[in-house]
């Protein structure tokens, strides 16, 4: 598998991974600040919550990392939790911000 066609399997993984208060997956929430696959298939994520006191911060970056471990023919992930900067609805995808009404 290229690293290409392994990035967009990680993506869809990610995809399967929704905040529990908003029906949007964490990717179209953008959440995902940074996702980088380095040689032998090791992935780096960084990501955020959409708050520092959002309840699920215990569980969600854990979930994605899980998910991202699933994909075959993924090495090891390396998943960064970071609120620098602070999120914004504004980093939402298009297709997120028209699901929760925001255009």
């Amino acid at each position: 598998m290229s690293e290409s066609e392994l990035r967009e399997e990680v993506v869809k993984a990610i995809k399967t991974v929704y905040d529990p208060e908003i029906p949007v997956d964490v990717y179209e929430l953008g959440l995902i600040y940074d996702l980088k696959i380095f040689p032998v298939n090791n992935v780096f994520v960084s990501m955020t919550l959409t708050s520092p006191s959002c309840p699920s911060a215990g569980t969600l970056p854990g979930e994605v990392e899980q998910k991202i471990r699933e994909v075959e023919g993924v090495n090891d992930v390396s998943l960064e939790l970071t609120f620098d900067p602070p999120y914004t609805t504004e980093m939402m995808s298009e297709e997120a911000k028209l699901e929760l009404g925001f255009m």
